[in-house]
């Protein structure tokens, strides 16, 4: 009777659907400066996270308009088409198509001595997945890029 129970209690705790409780965030910092460059390559989110707390710093001193840092996430093949979009567009927008699905997160663009901080789900990330970073400040986005790695 007590092996019954047991096995009914188990197969209903694990037919429930996923709750907050169940929820892990991960944090991730990344500083920027007046170089155009990021302080990271590479940034790293494992598997169980479900979503990402990122910390953007600018450490430089100019200002947004001037020198202007965000952080972008997308897949790896629309990160050049994001871009290149993105320039065409504002600094009201964060230089961004507004909109865009294929913008996975992003921050505000941020100028020197300023800080920002984005939380985004890993829900749309796959496993092994092929992601850049990158800063779409007209100009910047060809040389301040990295990859983050899901899993």
């Amino acid at each position: 009777m007590r092996s019954r129970i047991w096995r009914v209690a188990c197969a209903l705790l694990l037919s429930l659907p996923a709750t907050s409780a169940f929820a892990r965030t991960c944090d991730l910092s990344i500083g920027s400066d007046d170089a155009m460059r990021f302080d990271k390559a590479e940034l790293r989110v494992a598997a169980d996270c479900t979503q990402v707390r990122l910390t953007l710093r600018h450490t430089g001193r100019q200002r947004a308009a001037a020198m202007g840092h965000n952080w972008v996430l997308t897949r790896t093949a629309d990160y050049r088409p994001v871009a290149i979009a993105g320039g065409r567009g504002s600094l009201a927008h964060s230089y961004l198509p507004p909109g865009d699905a294929r913008v996975i997160a992003h921050t505000n663009v941020i100028g020197g001595g300023e800080t920002t901080t984005i939380t985004f789900p890993t829900a749309g990330l796959v496993r092994g997945g092929d992601y850049t970073f990158f800063c779409s400040f007209p100009g910047h986005w060809n040389v301040m890029r990295g990859k983050l790695v899901f899993g």
